[in-house]
């Protein structure tokens, strides 16, 4: 909204609003916007979510030493990503331009984050951890991924390269169709996984900024021709305009960190991870990175991998490889403070994005 106001009205009469013509001032600007909205609107709605009693529900049936560990979380308000939908929808709306890309993450990030509001919701209302069942999760993210792939494949005329990292050339020069099952698969696995990578204080939301970032720069050089064809990777005009969605990202992560760092005074819930992670998916999916997404995602990748080893190796053995799943809680169980087992993944999910960029000059 603001590039159409500045660049097609102001920039005629005042030299000086040519400036938002460049993405990379349209990019901080949509960062510092979400990162305000973050920090100036979440103590009233932190208040307003105590007011209405929409605390963190801990499963005691599950894991008595550990509920024992999380008894401080129990009704903390949850819910908090209506803050970054909220955040990152009204950033990117005023700084970016409405091309097919950024509409297409804007509306995934959306969409689960409604589905999210609507489990959040059902917890809250029936007062138990469970919430909408998995089954119903997936077939609505599925669809969601469905109509993305769709979208993209009537409407944006263009192949669909697959790219592995350390080779320069797609090893598959156009999926076709199959986009539908690799946008599905990567959509919906990305946004699960940081839903169960929301497990500790800060953690979910720390990963997924890092991850943003890397995505970040991965959408720029996707959208310079230039850089594009230096590094080898796919062109897309459309990505760079991807940019400003994930600064957006950026900005309302690093706010809402804010006040869900250790110990926490808000929880995301699954209005926040569900949405995050399909804005990662998505934006891998566009960029055509999404072999890539695990190692920059390596830490989604770990949790949800500790998650189906788990429940695969009691179904079968009737015996726990982790002390418990995700892999986050395994390392709590074995005394690590929750504050140090965060700090790790950080820095773990930093070397894993920086790893993931590197390969751009590796292939």
């Amino acid at each position: 909204m603001f590039y159409y106001v500045f660049f097609g009205w102001l920039s005629e009469s005042v030299p000086a609003f040519h400036v938002f013509k460049y993405i990379s001032v349209r990019s901080a600007m949509a960062a510092v916007t979400a990162l305000v909205i973050s920090l100036i609107l979440a103590p009233s709605l932190i208040r307003w979510l105590y007011m209405m009693k929409i605390g963190q529900e801990i499963r005691r049936d599950e894991c008595p030493p550990l509920h024992l560990l999380h008894k401080n979380k129990q009704g903390v308000p949850t819910m908090g990503g209506i803050l970054i939908l909220l955040a990152v929808t009204v950033s990117t709306l005023l700084w970016a331009q409405f091309s097919l890309y950024t509409m297409l993450a804007l509306g995934v990030f959306v969409s689960l984050g409604l589905l999210g509001f609507a489990d959040d919701y059902t917890k809250v209302k029936q007062k138990n951890a469970a919430g909408i069942s998995g089954k119903t999760k997936l077939v609505v993210q599925s669809l969601v991924a469905l109509a993305a792939a769709l979208v993209l494949i009537f409407y944006g005329k263009e192949s669909f390269p697959f790219y592995v990292p350390f080779f320069k050339n797609p090893v598959i020069e156009n999926l076709g169709y199959y986009y539908i099952i690799l946008a599905m698969l990567v959509i919906v696995g990305t946004s699960n996984a940081v839903n169960l990578t929301d497990g500790l204080d800060g953690l979910a939301i720390g990963t997924v900024t890092i991850a943003a970032l890397a995505y970040l720069v991965l959408a720029y050089c996707a959208g310079n021709v230039k850089i594009a064809e230096y590094l080898y990777i796919y062109y897309a005009r459309d990505a760079a305009e991807l940019t400003v969605f994930l600064s957006a990202m950026v900005g309302a992560g690093l706010g809402f960190l804010w006040y869900n760092a250790h110990p926490a005074m808000v929880f995301m819930g699954d209005t926040g991870s569900l949405a995050l992670g399909g804005a990662i998916g998505i934006t891998a999916l566009l960029v055509r990175k999404e072999v890539l997404l695990l190692i920059i995602g390596f830490i989604f990748v770990m949790e949800a991998c500790s998650d189906i080893i788990q429940v695969a190796s009691f179904k079968l053995t009737q015996k726990r490889v982790f002390r418990m799943a995700p892999i986050h809680h395994h390392f709590e169980m074995q005394g690590w403070p929750e504050t140090r087992v965060t700090m790790r993944f950080f820095i773990l999910a930093l070397i894993f994005a920086i790893l993931g960029l590197a390969t751009l000059k590796l292939q």
